[in-house]
């Protein structure tokens, strides 16, 4: 099982993450792609602090939201409308284990690029394949590598600080640590107001990506039992990243 960052799993981050990650225009294209197939049952894979899961439910859709990440879950669980998902907490072996039948499977964000390592996607996608039913679809999104991304990700380029309720205000930057393609390794640091952690002002979480070429996912999709339909532009991000649109054969 691929092991979630300490940004989902360490609680003094997991309720922080909504805050820095507050503009979620990503979402649309997978709520409009929802709509567009007619889903009933959606599989939100490495859902998170469930803000996709949540408003797929909100517009009467049967979700089940899985994530390793506990700290994360929670946050979800505690959001309004969280009773009407169904969260797992578990990796791609929990995702196997659901059977389904669902019509639409989602990864959003980074979540198709923590699988830093060939068996590791060949098992996401052989679990996601098994929970979907014939014909129904993988939609996901991830980088380009040509447009590096990873220059953006330096301390004076990403920074920001937010009042969180009940903390304060709290400093986040990334530093690039990394880039030995196809994985770029970043780091994130909070530093929160002195006093309230006992060990210390900051907190920092290290994360790993894959930069996958366009053919290496067609091929790696096929080797799945996957049909690529179609490869979108990411509406908030345009001509920086793909988004598949794969139906299980």
């Amino acid at each position: 099982m691929t092991t979630p960052d300490p940004i989902f799993v360490d609680p003094r981050l997991a309720r922080l993450y909504d805050s820095f990650d507050d503009d979620r225009g990503d979402l649309g294209l997978y709520t409009d792609l929802a709509a567009r197939f007619g889903a009933r049952t959606v599989l939100d894979v490495g859902c998170g602090t469930g803000v996709l899961a949540l408003l797929l439910a909100r517009r009467g859709l049967r979700v089940t939201g899985v994530d390793p990440a506990a700290a994360s879950l929670e946050v979800a669980r505690g959001k309004p409308g969280a009773d009407a998902v169904t969260w797992v907490e578990g990796g791609a072996e929990a995702v196997a284990g659901l059977s389904l039948a669902a019509d639409l499977a989602t990864m959003t964000g980074n979540v198709a690029q923590v699988f830093t390592t060939d068996a590791e996607w060949a098992g996401a996608l052989a679990a996601v394949h098994s929970a979907l039913r014939p014909g129904g679809v993988l939609v996901f999104e991830t980088r380009v590598p040509a447009r590096q991304a990873w220059l953006g990700w330096t301390r004076e380029l990403r920074s920001a600080r937010r009042d969180i309720p009940g903390v304060g205000e709290v400093e986040m930057w990334n530093d690039l640590l990394k880039v030995e393609l196809p994985l770029v390794t970043f780091q994130q640091s909070y530093r929160f107001p002195p006093g309230v952690l006992p060990d210390g002002d900051v907190v920092t979480s290290v994360s790993t990506l894959r930069f996958r070429e366009r053919d290496e996912i067609e091929v790696t999709l096929a080797a799945a039992g996957f049909e690529v339909d179609e490869v979108l532009d990411a509406p908030d991000r345009p001509g920086l990243e793909w988004v598949f649109v794969a139906r299980r054969a």
